[in-house]
């Protein structure tokens, strides 16, 4: 391994970021419950940053119980308002009410064939490779996410654009796009077999 090898610029400095990238981002997550947590707070993301979301996480998973679908699955208006009050999170109605609907579609797709392999299918049930050499080369969108993005519509989910999608499985590690001078390349590239 190369001495001069560095983190993904995007990362910064700040201490939370960095543990992110270095911890979390682009690790292949099999974990259907986690799976959806990342895709759901990417939703809550659109129109923000996800330094923002990063920051309130904590705040997200108290106020959302622990992200537990069959908990949020049969919550209706008096938990919506409930979170509308809530400053520790996004006071988005629609987002908070589409977590909900989602919420019913994870179980569905959870009953019917298993979330992680539905979402896993997308990549053919193994990690892509970015291979980026510079962020310049990044994509913001791909026929995977497209396709994804589409069906998780089609499932009932909301907030799942082609971009978020694509951001969430960069996020779940279903696309590796770690920089290949980032030391965390190598790492998940290698959990990716593991």
């Amino acid at each position: 391994m190369s001495t001069d090898q560095t983190r993904c610029p995007w990362c910064g400095s700040d201490p939370l970021y960095v543990a992110y990238h270095d911890e979390e981002w682009g690790r292949p997550e099999r974990d259907p419950r986690a799976l959806w947590e990342m895709l759901i707070l990417e939703g809550f993301q659109a129109g923000l940053s996800w330094y923002t979301i990063l920051k309130k996480r904590e705040n997200f998973r108290a106020a959302f119980q622990g992200f537990q679908p069959e908990t949020i699955a049969g919550w209706g208006g008096a938990e919506v308002e409930r979170l509308l009050q809530d400053p520790g999170i996004v006071r988005h109605r629609g987002k908070i009410e589409g977590t909900i609907r989602a919420a019913r579609a994870y179980l569905e797709i959870e009953a019917a064939e298993g979330f992680s392999p539905w979402i896993w299918s997308f990549t053919g049930g193994v990690p892509l490779r970015g291979d980026l050499r510079s962020m310049a080369e990044a994509q913001t969108a791909t026929p995977e996410s497209t396709a994804l993005s589409k069906a998780l519509k089609k499932k009932g989910f909301g907030f799942c654009g082609p971009s978020i999608s694509y951001a969430f499985m960069q996020a779940a590690g279903m696309v590796n796009d770690h920089l290949v001078s980032c030391p965390q390349h190598a790492e998940c590239a290698a959990l990716a077999h593991g």
